[in-house]
């Protein structure tokens, strides 16, 4: 499986990293089968959070870390800090707190990836950089990053982090996919424009893409008369989009893929480094994916499938 490499990290990413919000100990027999076949098929690198599953998720992984002694051969992508019902959350007492707690589920003393769920641009990003190095220092991260930031305040943080000798956002992890967002999935979720791409290939930063195949949106069950997920046609029907779909499923037939691996390929073969969220629970999902990740894409097809 091909891998991109994480700045403050000694050990490739692999470009696909299995999705963990269904991982509970109720179903953990699915847990163990669904990282097991993953790892087989060459990946390393999961993504958890600390609101997934109310804990579980990191409890399932840590479990089965535990059960197999693998825990230096995985890649722990967790998030913390995300708000909760009485508002934003970016603090300093608020990620130490998320972050001890990932560290006790997961039961380890680091993590490989560390990224903040969710910004506050009210509180300066020199309290949030300040915040995140002491944690690095003490050895509990490898390595910071952000999920649903704004390019303009990544820039001021990793700007910060330069002129002050600190280490930086290493990655970020946003929506990137083929259909594109109408809107946010939930409030303070951010997706991936053309201006968001432009500065990561500029910066040549790692985008780790949540929904990175857009939730089902290419599997075929859903046309523009298909109405039955609301969240769905909320935030990818539209016109424009069908005619992405349309593009990838004749790129797909002229290359003997499927539509949504084509989907997956173009979030793999953007011009600069890449790495997909999936969400496969079954072996046959998992070798779809890791097919899709094989393909190669030419800059002309890439932007062919986005814009026509």
């Amino acid at each position: 499986m091909k891998t991109i490499r994480i700045q403050g990290l000694d050990k490739p990413v692999s470009c696909l990293i299995q999705g963990s919000d269904f991982f509970k100990h109720n179903v953990y027999d699915k847990v163990c089968t669904v990282l097991d076949g993953f790892f087989a098929a060459g990946g390393n690198t999961i993504d958890t959070a600390h609101i997934y599953c109310g804990g579980e998720s990191e409890e399932t992984i840590g479990r089965w870390m535990a059960e197999r002694g693998n825990r230096s051969e995985v890649i722990i992508l967790t998030k913390g800090a995300h708000h909760d019902k009485n508002g934003p959350r970016v603090s300093p007492q608020a990620i130490e707190s998320d972050l001890m707690t990932s560290l006790e589920r997961l039961g380890t003393d680091y993590i490989d990836l560390y990224a903040l769920h969710r910004d506050d641009p009210s509180v300066p990003v020199s309290v949030i950089i300040d915040t995140l190095n002491e944690h690095v220092r003490a050895g509990r991260i490898l390595a910071i990053g952000a999920s649903n930031w704004s390019v303009e305040r990544l820039e001021e943080a990793n700007e910060y982090a330069a002129a002050n000798g600190l280490a930086g956002f290493t990655f970020n992890s946003p929506n990137l996919s083929l259909a594109k967002a109408n809107e946010p999935f939930w409030p303070g979720r951010v997706s991936a424009d053309a201006d968001y791409c432009t500065w990561h290939e500029r910066h040549q930063l790692p985008l780790l893409s949540w929904s990175s195949q857009a939730r089902g949106f290419f599997t075929g069950r859903f046309t523009p008369e298909v109405r039955d997920n609301a969240d769905l046609v909320r935030v990818f029907y539209s016109d424009a989009n069908w005619e992405r779909l349309h593009r990838a499923e004749a790129l797909g037939k002229q290359k003997g893929v499927s539509t949504i691996q084509i989907a997956l390929a173009y979030v793999l073969n953007q011009p600069f480094p890449t790495g997909a969220l999936i969400g496969a629970q079954t072996p046959e999902e998992l070798e779809s994916c890791r097919q899709g990740a094989e393909i190669v894409l030419t800059p002309e097809e890439v932007r062919w499938l986005e814009f026509g």
